[in-house]
């Protein structure tokens, strides 16, 4: 039986983020440039993108590229760069076919301007699309985001439209680039590392957390399928105890 078929189909989760690492690697084992393996990855985007929105999943969100990335060797990055424009080239038709809206979070002005343009293109190509909401984290990191709102608190308190007392955590999400978009039930990262690197920090308080060894190359539909699975057999209780979560 495949990973598919033991879905409960009844308990999916309605946020998957997901860490996509090991493209490096993945092609040091196969004696390839890096940059192979990040041209190999992106047709594990597509068997997940499909997957997600074949069962019906609300909101994928995809760690693309960190602005700690921007650290890596010129020729990589730019290589980075050229990729992400291809593929949302090539995709672009395949989302809209697809029904999939396509947003983008991020620190967008260190992007190259035909970055810029072609993402823009295409979440304007699929604004309508009302299936699955993949959102790209795009020269993002968690602890910019963070500061990014607690920039905004304090300038709306300098305008007098807060107080120090009104500020509360619904106040600060309001400020986050995220806002409106549930935080993750379960976060996927491959490639074996035990670390959420800077990403969804403050979204991911709650999430559940599913890491593989499977490098992301190799990442295909059945292991999306067997990580909801393993996400459907855990019991989530938010702080409470197992009783009270079963009086409900």
């Amino acid at each position: 039986m495949s990973f598919r078929e033991k879905i409960n189909m009844n308990k999916l989760p309605v946020h998957i983020a997901i860490i996509m690492d090991g493209n490096g690697r993945w092609a040091v084992q196969h004696r390839r440039e890096r940059i192979f393996g990040h041209e190999q990855g992106v047709e594990s985007v597509r068997q997940v993108v499909e997957a997600a929105g074949g069962l019906g999943i609300k909101y994928l969100t995809l760690y693309a590229f960190s602005t700690e990335n921007w650290d890596r060797p010129d020729d990589e990055v730019s290589a980075l760069m050229r990729i992400m424009v291809q593929s949302l080239n090539q995709e672009g038709a395949n989302l809209l076919k697809n029904n999939v809206k396509l947003s983008a979070i991020g620190d967008f002005e260190r992007l190259g301007q035909d970055v810029r343009m072609k993402l823009s293109e295409t979440i304007d190509l699929t604004s309508a699309s009302t299936g699955l909401n993949l959102i790209l984290a795009l020269s993002y990191s968690s602890r910019w985001e963070i500061t990014r709102a607690a920039k905004k608190l304090a300038a709306d308190i300098g305008k007098g439209l807060l107080t120090v007392e009104t500020v509360s955590e619904k106040e600060m999400e309001k400020r986050l680039i995220t806002y409106g978009t549930p935080d993750p039930d379960l976060m996927i990262r491959t490639s074996g590392e035990l670390r959420i690197s800077n990403f969804l920090l403050w979204q991911m308080a709650y999430s559940e957390f599913y890491f593989t060894e499977t490098l992301w190359p190799d990442f295909g539909k059945e292991d999306f399928y067997e990580a909801i699975v393993e996400f459907q057999n855990r019991e989530r209780r938010f702080g409470k105890t197992s009783e009270q979560i079963l009086e409900k």
